[in-house]
């Protein structure tokens, strides 16, 4: 049975994450290979390649966006989407199909999806079609998450210190955001893992480490705190 949806999710800044994104697609080199691509975007990626476990994983929450192919084994991309609007779960889903044609599209927005897209898609396409779920989304209606002297802007992937830009890599921002929507508290190596990596990561966790030290070396190196056996902590001063 689909879960209902979770309401208890916590308002605010302390809610927010850097995006995640469930892939449901039974094409595994593709599905793979559009997995790559997104989390080298700076997005946390799952891939599943059957419609029931879509189902499941997207109907647990904590996703920010769907990526559907409509063709699956177990439950085709139809009744998946139908399935999750009619449990009240509002998470954007882009479709994937080899199908193309007015009815097709039609009968998948009227399941529910937000947007379509047909197979063969240029990459380039695609990320922007999910850049512009995500802003339609609006996750935040004040992106601009602010820590004494940086400004870290979750909607253009951007931060500046005392108005000046400092480049990041995707990987970069993903982990100083996780820090900054939780700044003050103590974030561990396990949250930052869950919420930056993918879930099949099955590398050393002090990993996180090197991106730490990349971000003291760019941003001031009084601006993250390690707190001993805990964790990390973003604070004001540099």
């Amino acid at each position: 049975m689909l879960p209902p949806v979770a309401h208890h999710r916590p308002a605010g800044p302390a809610a927010r994450h850097p995006f995640r994104l469930l892939i449901v697609e039974d094409e595994k080199r593709l599905a793979l290979s559009l997995a790559k691509g997104l989390m080298a975007e700076g997005y946390a990626v799952d891939v599943v390649h059957d419609g029931l476990e879509g189902l499941h994983r997207a109907g647990e929450g904590g996703y920010d966006l769907v990526v559907l192919d409509i063709m699956l084994p177990g439950m085709n991309g139809y009744r998946v989407c139908g399935a999750l609007r009619a449990a009240g779960h509002d998470v954007p889903v882009l479709m994937l199909t080899a199908k193309d044609g007015e009815y097709d599209e039609a009968e998948g927005l009227d399941t529910g999806a937000d947007d379509y897209l047909t197979k063969p898609f240029s990459y380039v396409v695609l990320v922007a079609r999910v850049k512009a779920l995500l802003r339609r989304r609006g996750r935040s209606a004040q992106p601009v998450v602010r820590v004494g002297p940086l400004a870290i802007d979750q909607g253009a992937r951007r931060v500046e210190r005392d108005g000046a830009e400092v480049a990041l890599t995707a990987k970069e921002f993903a982990v100083l955001e996780q820090l900054a929507v939780r700044a003050g508290d103590v974030v561990s190596k396990a949250e930052i893992l869950e919420h930056v990596w993918d879930f099949a990561y099955e590398g050393d966790v002090n990993i996180i480490e090197v991106y730490v030290s990349a971000l003291r070396r760019k941003l001031g190196a009084g601006h993250i705190e390690t707190v001993r056996g805990a964790g990390y902590r973003l604070v004001a001063g540099g």
